[in-house]
């Protein structure tokens, strides 16, 4: 295909060719020659103005193939409905007389495996109420911001995915797992976030531009003991408490009631003696609507309960 300053250069040749040709049926002064030549020319470069136009159709055939490959893509995926995505693995209920089984806590699906450093003895932590005002939220998690790449939260999605504001209200609970990519302008209230999980392209997960006020920061395994990103600096939920936490083998967040705290399950060291290996601070849950199933989740993945918008 010819460039666009190639193709100018054709087209004007042909102009010239063309105002060259003789307006009326006598024969010009250079003589019948001149005629042939011109001719001759004046076809060459017809056929080079045909040939270009032939190619820049079939590039715009095969755009406009893609675009409509493209919004049909598009269509289809907006006609998934939003709770295909909080579907979630159910067992089998429990039957009365059974006594609740202790099973070990599960990991979250996708890999997402953490090595977590044994819970240092500091004590119960001031539970602080969750508000969703942007001062509030900025005095309440001013030690940890800015929050740094890589730190995973619990994160509020807008019912609009548009990358362009995800600062929005989504479903009342719908929370799911993020990872931060980046502080915006380094203004420590606004943030993008990415979904771990791949889209059903294959594409990298959806990414949102976002401020604190939807999100979470989730206890970073990575902090020092003493940091207050750490799992220490977070507080410890009664029994009885309303939490919310990451469903087993998902990657969303839901509504549950404390069974028993790592406290009661003596699986950290806080307030008892040190144990000989390390264990994760681990919950005893029973989330909202799951037919009275208890699950052990890891204290990394519990959070205090937001409210609804």
């Amino acid at each position: 295909m010819l460039s666009e300053h190639e193709r100018d250069d054709t087209v004007g040749r042909v102009h010239r060719l063309l105002s060259g040709w003789p307006t009326d049926d006598s024969v010009p002064p250079e003589g019948i020659d001149h005629v042939k030549t011109l001719y001759k020319k004046l076809i060459s470069g017809l056929n080079e103005v045909k040939a270009t136009a032939e190619k820049d159709a079939e590039a715009i055939d095969d755009v406009l193939e893609r675009l409509t490959v493209l919004i049909a893509l598009r269509k289809a995926s907006e006609a998934i409905p939003p709770e295909k995505r909080n579907k979630r693995p159910r067992g089998p209920s429990p039957s009365v007389a059974a006594p609740p089984t202790t099973t070990p806590p599960n990991p979250p699906a996708r890999s997402m495996s953490i090595t977590v450093p044994p819970r240092g003895s500091v004590g119960p932590q001031p539970t602080i109420p969750f508000s969703r005002e942007p001062k509030a939220r900025r005095e309440a998690l001013a030690k940890q911001l800015p929050l740094q790449e890589g730190r995973k939260v619990a994160f509020h999605p807008p019912t609009n995915t548009s990358k362009a504001d995800g600062a929005g209200s989504g479903k009342d609970e719908e929370w799911i797992l993020a990872v931060v990519t980046k502080c915006i302008n380094q203004d420590k209230n606004r943030y993008e976030v990415q979904d771990p999980e791949p889209q059903e392209d294959g594409q990298p997960g959806q990414r949102y531009n976002t401020t604190l006020r939807a999100i979470i920061p989730l206890p970073d395994p990575n902090a020092p003991p003493d940091s207050a990103a750490h799992l220490n600096a977070y507080p410890e939920f009664a029994t009885g408490s309303t939490v919310m936490a990451l469903y087993p083998d998902t990657s969303c967040f839901y509504r549950a009631e404390v069974i028993a705290s790592p406290r009661d399950l003596n699986q950290s060291g806080r307030g008892g003696g040190a144990t000989k290996q390390p264990t994760v601070p681990t919950y005893k849950l029973k989330f909202e609507d799951d037919d009275d199933q208890e699950h052990m989740v890891s204290a990394h993945w519990v959070v205090e309960w937001p409210g609804r918008d």
